[in-house]
């Protein structure tokens, strides 16, 4: 893992990959793990993430944005065996992690987020989601950083 973390670099990738093919919950990892540096963290993290834009395959249920920061909280903090206490941490960092995300955004709810936009592939639905992306990116950055002693800029 890295010790300093650019900010703006890394919502500008999450963006970017966001505009160039990838969904939310994918471009939030992809970015994480970019500027994170974790080099173990395969894309099939990335791959295990596809069903969840759209709130869960068009469910209209999680945001997937919300759903990648949350995955990345787990890989940092979650646990690897069955019963290892750190899961209570994770538990209460993703509870801090999504009432951010809640505050800055309104909901975790990708079918109330973009209710106004019933094409998917609407450009307005897309810019609205890039943000969505991008602060989804950054607050699960933020949490990792306080909580590792990391630097950021």
């Amino acid at each position: 893992m890295v010790e300093k973390i650019n900010y703006q670099q890394l919502t500008d990738d999450a963006v970017t990959i966001f505009n160039n093919g990838f969904a939310c919950s994918e471009s939030v990892i992809y970015a994480l793990r970019k500027n994170f540096g974790w080099d173990k963290l395969s894309d099939d993290a990335i791959a295990m993430s596809t069903g969840f834009p759209w709130g869960l395959g068009g469910a209209g249920c999680l945001c997937g944005a919300v759903a990648g920061g949350a995955m990345c909280l787990g890989y940092v903090f979650g646990r690897r065996t069955p019963g290892d206490p750190c899961a209570a941490r994770c538990q209460e960092l993703t509870w801090e992690y999504a009432r951010k995300v809640q505050q800055q955004i309104g909901s975790t709810c990708c079918g109330k987020l973009i209710e106004e936009f019933p094409d998917r592939n609407a450009p307005e639905r897309k810019a609205k989601c890039s943000g969505f992306v991008a602060c989804c990116a950054k607050t699960a950055a933020e949490i990792i950083v306080r909580e590792c002693s990391l630097q950021a800029e």
